[in-house]
């Protein structure tokens, strides 16, 4: 039930892509199972081969999601740079709250996923005076009113003379952010459909996307939301190359998302990814009124 679908690759479907996502919590009801079926054995036989068989699914999940609770060592050296990424959850997230968020955390970049023109018009007056612009991008399936399918990039205007390039080709666009201080290392403001039913085709085309980031020989971060954790096969397949900036911090189990559900539950779909030598230094989770995603501010140690 838990990595079967992982070896099949048959998380990549509904239902199974969203039960999989929930892989850290069913652990936990498969665990109570075999305390159970033990139990029985002590009556009858019978009980001692589902409860050998759940017991290998248990230590198979475990081996794959407790080093994601496991912190790796400290980056060493390097220079901070601090990223933030928020669902604003179709232009719904609190502008002033953002905002606000902006001027106590003062990310140097930050990914603005579901964030059309018209939230941009609202969060450019309170954020520019701060220091920061506004890159903004909307995707194929846009229509004209609504920052659903809206990505935008924060820049912080220290960065200097940055590049922006967008990729507009996929219902979510994309929007890279280079140059300047940032070097030849890219930031990439992400966002992929969710597996729905008739979107699971679209969401594996747009993980897909990561590849060119995580495997493409040039530095990159990537920031967003990848509607997808790293339960998901397809996920870890192309970003290979990558690693999670909360899973290095034994953080990646941290929920990201539904807002709504008490901190210890949900999902992290909400990703910060690195290619090495760039290394996560510390994470913290963000409440953000009108969403139901969790901001994620990373502060990173660039080489150099």
């Amino acid at each position: 039930m838990l990595t079967v679908p992982d070896l099949l690759g048959i998380d990549r479907i509904t239902p199974l892509a969203q039960v999989v996502s929930l892989r850290p919590y069913l652990l936990v009801g498969v665990a109570a199972l075999v305390l159970a079926l033990c139990g029985l054995a002590w009556r009858t036989r019978r009980a001692l081969l589902p409860a050998a068989a759940l017991a290998v699914v248990l230590v198979l999940g475990v081996v794959v999601t407790v080093p994601r609770t496991q912190p790796g060592p400290p980056p060493a050296g390097g220079r901070a740079l601090t990223v933030l990424t928020v669902n604003a959850l179709d232009g719904a997230a609190d502008v002033a709250g953002l905002a606000e968020l902006v001027r106590r955390e003062r990310p140097d970049l930050g990914a603005l996923v579901e964030v059309g023109p018209w939230y941009r018009e609202r969060l450019a007056p309170l954020v520019e005076p701060l220091g920061y612009r506004i890159v903004t991008a909307v995707g194929t399936d846009s229509d004209g009113v609504t920052d659903v399918f809206g990505v935008s990039a924060l820049v912080a205007a220290h960065l200097g003379d940055v590049t922006v390039d967008v990729d507009e080709t996929r219902p979510f666009p994309t929007v890279i952010i280079g140059g300047g201080g940032l070097g030849a290392t890219r930031f990439v403001a992400y966002h992929a459909v969710a597996p729905r039913p008739g979107d699971v085709a679209q969401w594996s085309t747009d993980l897909g996307e990561l590849t060119r980031y995580c495997a493409g020989g040039t530095p990159a971060i990537v920031a967003g939301d990848f509607n997808a954790t790293l339960d998901h096969s397809r996920l870890r397949e192309v970003t290979a190359g990558c690693a999670d900036a909360a899973a290095q911090l034994g953080r990646g189990l941290a929920p990201t998302w539904p807002s709504w559900l008490p901190t210890f539950l949900g999902a992290q779909i909400d990703h910060v990814l690195v290619t090495p030598p760039i290394a996560a230094e510390d994470l913290a989770l963000h409440e953000v009124a009108g969403s139901d995603h969790r901001a994620v501010v990373v502060r990173l140690r660039l080489p150099g």
